[in-house]
């Protein structure tokens, strides 16, 4: 049976696609789930607008100003279109650094002291500090209906708004807007004062809220933790630890049996996401043996049966194939029989390193780019077992970044079309699958000699610091043209124990005694040097120096 995958339903419209699509495909398929992160649905139901563009990237990742809460607070209050419409004059004296609409907002709360939006003194406001989150849950529990000082104070307003099921976003340590709409979640569907209904349902009642999207209130969550061992990693609704298998990257049904009876799968058709979560991650796969399963990213999701409580972990790293799910981890890891556990990125798809490669250094440019396409990702917080320090980023010659595995560039393979796929394993002997327990750099780092490649030269010879190694056009007749301040300018290179790397023949490599006494090894008989000029490894400045001094490229190179 094929894998099955079923898109995201995010609107009414596309709901009403999906089904007619999903009906065609399979009169058994089950309903599409339907899932919508914490900004979307804060967006559908108006109590976050954006600036412009609407709820863009730029404008979640904005700090949250005085003047942003209070049109939060006006908004769950109800009151915002009755703060518009106000026409009085007096206001506060920084009521210029907002636009019009907005000094209308500022004047209203003026007039309205018992809104509780004085500012700090001296007739100002402030519109554009910056809160925290403190200062946010206290605007969302007097939009509860309790007051400062009366049901709460203000130095206890995160532990109190925690009693009343408000402290998602308590440890941000900056306030931005995608915080914002967490917590209005948290506080919409959260109960008023001393009622049983919801705030969300209060505003409905009111007529500014759409019942529909109250509804959706109802949805279960999924949530994002932090744990100091593992980083982030994603819950259900009860805070019940949700993990991936590795073997899962090269089929979807790698667990079943006995390992379903430990590693339950979870399945939940309405959902809403975090806020930093992208709500079409999520899709449904349906499992050979009919049941559906919540995927993100393309993993299937399971349970652990000996995770007893809210925040228990004790399923990461279990026979080093089963994993949390890290939203920010950028890289995964992948299992199969013959090449064991493996890198991929975050969807499950192959990173593969270069053996030609040296450290820091990619020798994989032009055509072979389109080929073996750079991989990227920012940040790297690995799984357990793999240390996130090994990952670093070089920046190559057009500026673009790639993200690195122990100092060595990681590519794709443009013919992996899907997770799972790794048919560039020993392409040209030369590519394979990053295995992070046996990784200890390319061959190509551990020769003498090896070959690295640019845009502009070919192919040409470096040391086993990636430090280009030149000829001199004038040893074609004597060995020994390059002395004095020659020598200076062009030390020799030689290796009493040369290796070469696998693209080269050692018996092309030899050793020459100078003049001097000095040995110098040599390449097809041509004495070989380094140039002064050259700090960092890939530099080639001294090629064509007064026309005499060249890179090696061995496939062009004639034998002295």
């Amino acid at each position: 049976m094929k894998k099955k995958i079923k898109k995201l339903v995010l609107s009414s419209i596309a709901l009403l696609s999906m089904v007619t699509s999903l009906t065609a495909l399979s009169a058994a398929a089950a309903e599409p789930v339907h899932v919508k992160s914490e900004t979307e649905l804060v967006g559908d139901l108006g109590m976050l607008q954006g600036e412009g563009n609407g709820l863009t990237s730029e404008y979640l990742n904005k700090s949250t100003t005085r003047f942003q809460a209070a049109i939060m607070f006006l908004r769950l209050k109800g009151l915002e279109k009755e703060a518009l419409a106000y026409k009085g004059q007096d206001n506060f004296k920084d009521a210029g650094l907002v636009y019009k609409e907005g000094q209308a907002i500022l004047g209203y709360l003026k007039d309205h002291p018992d809104l509780g939006w004085q500012g700090p003194g001296g007739n100002l406001f402030e519109p554009g500090t910056e809160i925290t989150a403190q200062a946010y849950y206290k605007v969302l529990l007097e939009s509860l209906g309790y007051k400062q000082d009366t049901d709460f104070d203000y130095k206890m307003t995160l532990a109190f708004a925690e009693q009343k099921g408000l402290s998602k976003i308590a440890k941000a340590a900056h306030l931005v807007n995608a915080n914002i709409a967490t917590a209005t979640i948290e506080a919409l569907r959260a109960p008023l004062k001393g009622s049983g209904k919801t705030l969300a349902s209060a505003l409905a009642d009111k007529g500014i809220l759409k019942a529909s999207h109250v509804e959706e209130l109802a949805n279960n969550s999924l949530n994002v933790k932090q744990n100091d061992a593992v980083g982030s990693y994603i819950t259900d609704s009860k805070g019940m630890t949700l993990y991936y298998f590795t073997k899962d990257a090269a089929d979807m049904n790698a667990c079943v049996d006995g390992c379903l009876a430990n590693w339950p799968i979870y399945y939940d058709d309405k959902l809403i996401v975090p806020a930093g979560l992208d709500a079409k991650d999520f899709s449904v796969f349906d499992r050979k043996d009919g049941k559906e399963q919540l995927t993100y990213k393309g993993w299937p999701l399971y349970y652990f049966v000996k995770d007893q409580q809210a925040g228990d972990i004790k399923g990461e790293n279990v026979l080093n194939v089963w994993h949390v799910v890290n939203p920010s981890s950028g890289v995964a890891l992948g299992t199969k029989a013959d090449l064991g556990t493996y890198l991929t990125d975050a969807k499950g798809m192959t990173l593969y390193y270069f053996d030609k490669d040296t450290k820091g250094v990619s020798n994989c440019a032009g055509d072979c780019l389109n080929k073996w396409p750079l991989f990227y990702a920012d940040p790297i917080s690995a799984p357990t077992g793999v240390n996130a320090s090994d990952f670093g980023t070089i920046v190559r010659a057009d500026g673009s970044k790639q993200t690195t595995y122990k100092g060595f560039p990681l590519y794709y393979w443009a013919a992996d079309k899907h997770r799972g796929d790794t048919l560039g394993q020993n392409v040209g002997n030369v590519w394979f699958v990053v295995n992070p327990d046996k990784f200890v750099g390319t061959k190509a780092e551990h020769s003498a000699i090896k070959t690295s490649k640019s845009d502009q030269l070919g192919t040409y010879l470096v040391d086993g610091n990636g430090m280009t190694l030149y000829v001199f056009t004038k040893d074609k007749m004597d060995t020994n043209a390059c002395t004095g301040q020659c020598l200076i300018n062009w030390p020799v290179f030689y290796d009493a124990n040369l290796t070469v790397s696998n693209d080269l023949k050692a018996s092309d490599f030899d050793v020459l005694t100078r003049s001097d006494g000095t040995k110098q090894s040599t390449y097809k008989g041509w004495p070989l040097y380094y140039w002064i000029k050259d700090k960092n490894p890939g530099e080639t400045t001294g090629q064509n120096v007064s026309k005499v001094w060249f890179v090696i490229d061995p496939t062009k190179t004639e034998a002295r």
